[in-house]
């Protein structure tokens, strides 16, 4: 609507106002639909199926402690549902820590998971609030076999110092020149590989490179179930080259009181990456949202 409007323009919205506020305070079914509509928590999601996951396991929960909820899954990116939970079409998101700071803070520098959400909290939008992260993290992880880690002894990147220099490196592209690539592993970690492979960004080709030995250590995501089923082991990134990215519930202030806050809470304490990796792979499986999201709220007696 324009800022300045003609006054005949301006009486007639008015009246027009003035007429729709007196329908909805003489009918009751108007009043009825905007009060469900005050009373309900719309979940929403990216589309992706974990998000829409953590979203389902979100609903549930406050569906299981008698909150009215509907949900929204498969929005979009997060251009898309960000805006969407500030005009408040949905007023609930799991959200990722690192990627949302980058997202609001282009120059956010921020990488342990502390210093990530002390940042975030400072850049969140008016009206929008976060609540307790988990512990869980959907992040990248420079991963190796279990025999690859077995035969070198490898826990943690630090470890791999002795020996880097004998082995080859796989990752996507953009590794060769990124700080959470090839060049932080040297900088932070002091490790030159034998070799690079380009691969893609943590896909098949990845997995497959490294399960049948082209590559002995890669970048994989923490919450692929390729890391349980294939035997993979992610190395402990003790220096933060790769920002945190803990999961955690963004949601509106105004349905953030504290029956919500503490069921959303008690899921994010219970949350752990092995719990994302085991029921992303039921996912792989077909297994349906709601059984997954059901079964996992049962084991933690949330539901």
């Amino acid at each position: 609507m324009k800022r300045h409007l003609v006054a005949g323009c301006a009486i007639a919205i008015s009246t027009f106002l003035g007429a729709f506020q007196i329908a909805q305070a003489t009918d009751p079914l108007s009043t009825d639909a905007t009060k469900s509509a005050a009373d309900t928590i719309t979940v929403g999601s990216a589309d992706f199926p974990e998000s829409q996951l953590l979203a389902k396991i979100y609903a549930m929960a406050l569906a299981a402690k008698g909150f009215k909820v509907d949900t929204k899954l498969n929005i979009g990116s997060r251009e898309v549902y960000m805006p969407a939970l500030l005009d408040g079409s949905i007023n609930l998101i799991p959200e990722y820590s690192g990627a949302t700071l980058s997202y609001l803070d282009k120059n956010a520098t921020a990488d342990a998971p502390k210093d990530v959400i002390d940042a975030l909290g400072k850049v969140l939008p008016k009206g929008i609030t976060m609540l307790t992260a988990s512990d869980a993290q959907d992040s990248d992880v420079l991963a190796v076999t279990a025999h690859t880690a077995k035969k070198y002894s490898l826990t943690s990147i630090e470890d791999l110092k002795p020996v880097a220099a004998k082995l080859v490196l796989g990752g996507p592209p953009e590794w060769k020149t990124r700080k959470e690539g090839v060049v932080g592993l040297k900088d932070l970690y002091g490790l030159e590989f034998k070799d690079f492979k380009t691969l893609d960004v943590a896909g098949p080709l990845t997995l497959s490179a490294l399960t049948n030995g082209q590559v002995d250590a890669a970048d994989m995501t923490s919450t692929d179930p390729a890391m349980k089923t294939s035997n993979l082991v992610a190395l402990k990134d003790s220096k933060n080259l790769f920002p945190a990215q803990n999961i955690l519930p963004i949601i509106a202030q105004a349905k953030a009181n504290d029956k919500v806050t503490a069921a959303l809470n008690a899921v994010s304490a219970a949350l752990t990456t092995e719990d994302l990796i085991e029921m992303n792979g039921r996912l792989a499986n077909q297994d349906s949202f709601d059984d997954v999201a059901g079964d996992w709220l049962k084991k933690h007696k949330l539901n």
